[in-house]
């Protein structure tokens, strides 16, 4: 039989870990030592607190049973709690916070409570690709708006045609930023709220790596700025900042009717995250911050042993502030696919092509600082060997 994939899914491009997962492969069945600096994926183990928190969770039968797909009110509660702690800021835990089977599931399925055919949403590009794929799985439009360096990475508002503007829906932000690792100030927070209102659009921000960040810089919640209540909705995860990527949580806080859109979308899609891993993700946002200071400690030599061995071969790679990403600049003559591919099959490096998160990322490559020190020196004298 001829089974056809659907149109939505025809008109998805290659999901771009899956491509990564795949030459990295290949090169290890040809006996390559890869150092794999491509997926954002943490090599450090979860804290040991939160693992001991899942072994006496899952051993409690009252756990076995169908969780809310809304969360448990003691994860929601931990949650809103851990906003007042970081951010000084109030969400109801009925009505304004959602519990996520990490957060990309969140961005996935957020779109289908307010999209219809025909809608627009505003999508970074380079960026996050779950943000343009639940746009098309709604049968929506996505309107790109390149972040270059030119304007630090930041999305130009005032470049929105008009016929745009009136049918836009969403506009999704994502700071500290993936993959460029820019930082956003309070003006542009400040601006995009005064444009939600203005054009009765939905905020989106993606904050995963709210917590990943150094020299003294400390991320802000987009609602910390007068008006964000109003427009917009705010995605959170464990993955990154409690080293919790396999585990698959997250939640989502903000405007109580857009929390229960998702709540709605949610609740006839999925049955909730295991009870077993809310407790574990509660003790983690329960945590007083000793483990998040000791990962910011480790993510910053490294990235200074990194970056500092970048520049020592004439590759003109920044300090990022936030995130455990570097967006390097490739060396002339390369483009961002050659330089990639170069990468690996001269020196055993996998990094990600820039124009794979979209085509402004040309010229660029993105390095996950996900191993060692020792690692990450090794791949660069096997780069320096090669030039």
């Amino acid at each position: 039989m001829n089974f056809a994939k659907s149109d939505r899914l025809s008109q998805l491009p290659p999901y771009l870990f899956v491509e990564l997962d795949r030459k990295k492969a290949e090169a290890i069945s040809k006996g390559v030592d890869v150092i794999d600096l491509g997926i954002g994926d943490p090599d450090l183990p979860t804290p040991d607190f939160v693992i001991e928190k899942m072994i006496e969770s899952i051993k409690n039968s009252e756990n076995h049973r169908y969780p809310s797909s809304m969360g448990s009110k003691k994860f929601r509660n931990a949650a809103a709690s851990w906003c007042k702690k970081r951010f000084g800021l109030e969400f109801d835990l009925e009505t304004q916070v959602a519990c996520l089977i990490g957060s990309k599931e969140g961005i996935a399925h957020f779109p289908i409570a307010f999209l219809n055919p025909g809608d627009v949403v505003l999508v970074p590009t380079p960026g996050y690709p779950v943000y343009h794929i639940g746009t098309l799985f709604c049968n929506a439009q996505t309107y790109f708006l390149p972040l270059l360096a030119k304007n630090n990475f930041l999305p130009d508002l005032d470049s929105i045609p008009e016929d745009i503007l009136k049918k836009a829906k969403i506009l999704w932000l994502n700071y500290p930023n993936n993959p460029t690792a820019a930082i956003a100030p309070d003006e542009f927070y400040k601006k995009a709220i005064e444009f939600a209102h203005k054009n009765n659009i939905i905020i989106c921000h993606d904050a995963a790596y709210s917590e990943m960040t150094y020299d003294g810089y400390v991320a802000k919640s987009f609602f910390e700025f007068d008006g964000a209540m109003d427009v917009g909705i705010e995605f959170h995860s464990h993955s990154k900042t409690y080293n919790m990527t396999g585990w698959r949580i997250g939640f989502a806080v903000g405007n109580n009717e857009l929390i229960a859109g998702l709540k709605h979308a949610k609740s006839n899609v999925d049955s909730g995250q295991f009870n077993a891993v809310q407790e574990a993700g509660i003790a983690a946002m329960e945590s007083d911050g000793t483990f998040v200071n000791e990962m910011k400690a480790v993510y910053t030599r490294r990235r200074d042993v990194f970056v500092n061995s970048l520049r020592d071969i004439g590759l003109n790679a920044p300090f990022p502030k936030a995130t455990f990403y570097v967006w390097c600049p490739v060396p002339e003559n390369f483009t961002s696919a050659s330089f990639s591919s170069f990468a690996l099959e001269k020196a055993g490096i996998v990094c990600t092509p820039g124009n794979g998160f979209g085509d402004p990322g040309e010229g660029y490559v993105r390095f996950a600082l996900t191993v060692s020190e020792a690692r990450l020196k090794e791949a660069v004298e096997r780069l320096k060997k090669e030039f």
